[in-house]
């Protein structure tokens, strides 16, 4: 049965120590319409799909993950055998914003919830899932193979790292991160918290009229766009660093043309808001 649609709300863009963070829902655009978002506990990765059309040819490779071996260099874990990179960090910013937004509560309340959250009775998480995920896997088009066995080939393996990346996104965070990315995370997530408002004002200014018209559909790109401009205003990382991990979420989790739109959105965003404020620093910092 389907459910009905839920009120569409986000989280308060005060600070989670406030009592009253989850009192009032915030915009997640100005003027935003009402549709339905989409039910998922996690971003949702775009699969490739494998085709039979005669005659048959590859057109591009088979994700990486296919050989059997996972990339050594894609999957980041220290020695404690959990994830260790910013990019690590990005992405549990990103699903705790989106969960954020579909739940109305504070972003930052959120993750300290699932942070101090107690495992079930009984889990078991295998840390050798964090070997075969790879943050830079991308999705695409569909892919022209040449046989029914190489299709449903390539069909298997993509059920099998959709599921593997299922169990590592919904797993304890604690259990897939080290101390350096919820940290940095975390960081992430206050900076979006507080700079919720004034980036709202922003983004309705630079995207399309379309994601404007369907705002719940785009909640995924949204957050992608409040994390970008947090970390550029508020952790200092490079403004290129930036927008080409965003471009990266982009594809990994979105689907479209949104990982262009985002490129183009985060660029004038840079052009007129950040270089701005960053020429104006070194002359204060004189006076």
């Amino acid at each position: 049965m389907e459910a009905a649609a839920p009120a569409i709300r986000t989280f308060s863009p005060s600070s989670s120590s406030s009592p009253s963070a989850g009192s009032r829902p915030s915009r997640l655009l100005a003027g935003a319409a009402s549709r339905r978002p989409r039910a998922l506990t996690a971003p949702p990765r775009p699969r490739a799909v494998a085709s039979s059309r005669a005659p048959l040819v590859v057109s591009s490779p088979p994700p990486s993950a296919a050989s059997g071996t996972p990339s050594p260099a894609h999957a980041k874990v220290d020695r404690s055998g959990r994830f260790c990179s910013p990019r690590a960090a990005r992405e549990l910013a990103l699903m705790i914003s989106y969960a954020a937004c579909l739940e109305g509560t504070d972003v930052v309340r959120l993750f300290d919830r699932r942070i101090s959250a107690r495992r079930e009775p009984g889990f078991v998480f295998d840390k050798a899932s964090l070997l075969s995920y790879n943050h830079m896997s991308f999705g695409g088009g569909p892919l022209e193979v040449g046989t029914e066995e190489e299709a449903e080939k390539l069909t298997s393996q993509n059920e099998k790292d959709s599921a593997n990346e299922a169990e590592v996104l919904s797993a304890p965070p604690k259990l897939v991160y080290n101390n350096f990315v919820l940290r940095l995370s975390r960081e992430l997530l206050v900076a979006v918290a507080s700079g919720w408002d004034k980036h709202v004002e922003i983004i309705d200014k630079i995207i399309p009229q379309t994601w404007k018209d369907e705002p719940v559909a785009r909640i995924l790109e949204l957050c992608i766009l409040h994390i970008a401009m947090a970390e550029m205003t508020s952790k200092g990382t490079p403004h290129k660093v930036v927008i080409n991990e965003a471009v990266d979420l982009a594809k990994r989790f979105c689907d479209g043309g949104a990982p262009r739109v985002i490129n183009g959105c985060l660029r004038t965003f840079v052009k007129d808001h950040v270089t701005i404020a960053d020429a104006s620093q070194p002359a204060e910092s004189k006076a």
